[in-house]
């Protein structure tokens, strides 16, 4: 039967951490184990000590904060070398309500999903204020519209993935990986569906310091991976808006032209058109370039998914990274669950 391994990333979360470990589920209808891995991104206080008298099974930690979806990376990482069938992503606040896990890993066990997103309703949240409510449906609208999918709450940590998924996925980004990692999903043909979640209202999140610099942040995250996948719809859009708007120019100017042999003060007019002609052709270019290096970088993807079911078949540990040290932070094993991370 699948094992299953539920992942929380942590940074500085020794006032809430116990309370989120007692809550998880330590049986799961369909999976045959279930097991806990701890991230630990450079906490300065005491998350690593209330992890172990929690009686976390594993714990991966890093000595310098190394930002979420580093941490998320590290534990799907983890998670598959301690043999992962199935990993559950939740938060360390007590944010989502654990009772929840085993609907959420359902269409996974059922084979219908690759990935599952927890959707919390963020519309009917009593504490998200009105701004936040309307960012996260237009977001979410953006999101499917972006990946093919139909999640409609794209922002929600609270997610399962199956080992088909985890192997795929490859996180990029440094700021999040919950729009990145659904974008990816949907580019390379995951199945990916939802489940309604409950909630409990925590503390202020600390990925969002002020919603300015968090949707510059997930909007430069959206465009760099969308245009990994779509390089020639990015750059063709781009060098042909550009192009359309150089003849637009060009024909005003012709028109002032010939209807005033003089052309007085439309010259300005013919170099606009000309540079965002050639700059909008130069794009073009760009795209068939950009499109060329994603093939490439289709194929090191293929050569990386290789390379990770190779380590896997070995029987490889979690690696002994910067920062991982098995030898102190692995907890001693407990209720027989064999080697830590």
């Amino acid at each position: 039967m699948p094992k299953l391994i539920i992942q929380i990333p942590c940074l500085n979360e020794a006032e809430a951490l116990a309370a989120t470990v007692a809550a998880l589920p330590r049986v799961v209808s369909g999976c045959d184990v279930v097991e806990v891995l701890i991230i630990d991104d450079g906490s300065q206080d005491d998350t690593v000590d209330v992890a172990r008298r929690a009686g976390v099974d594993h714990i991966v930690r890093f000595p310098q904060n190394q930002g979420l979806a580093k941490a998320f990376s590290a534990g799907i990482d983890a998670a598959l070398k301690l043999g992962a069938d199935i990993i559950v992503n939740t938060d360390a606040d007590n944010q989502y309500e654990a009772r929840d896990i085993p609907a959420l890993v359902k269409p996974i066990l059922d084979g219908r999903a690759d990935m599952v997103i927890g959707d919390r309703g963020p519309e009917s949240i009593a504490h998200f204020s009105p701004l936040k409510r309307a960012l996260q449906f237009y977001g979410s609208w953006i999101v499917r519209g972006l990946s093919g999918t139909d999640v409609p709450d794209a922002a929600s940590g609270f997610r399962a993935l199956s080992r088909r998924a985890a192997l795929r996925l490859n996180v990029i980004s440094d700021f999040t990986y919950t729009l990145e990692t659904l974008v990816q999903a949907g580019k390379k043909q995951l199945a990916v569906t939802h489940v309604p979640v409950r909630t409990r209202e925590t503390r202020p999140s600390r990925l969002v310091r002020s919603i300015p610099a968090y949707l510059r942040r997930s909007f430069l995250t959206l465009v760099r991976i969308y245009s990994l996948y779509e390089p020639i719809r990015v750059f063709w859009t781009l060098g042909t808006v550009m192009v359309l708007a150089g003849v637009a120019i060009g024909l005003r100017f012709l028109y002032y032209y010939f209807t005033d042999p003089l052309g007085a003060g439309k010259v300005q007019s013919l170099i606009l058109a000309a540079a965002l002609s050639i700059i909008g052709v130069q794009t073009i270019l760009m795209g068939l370039v950009a499109d060329l290096i994603a093939l490439s970088r289709s194929l090191t993807e293929d050569t990386l998914l290789r390379v990770r079911k190779m380590e896997l078949r070995l029987g490889e540990l979690p690696d002994t990274e910067p920062g991982y040290h098995p030898e102190i932070d692995e907890p001693e094993p407990q209720r027989g669950s064999g080697t830590g991370a």
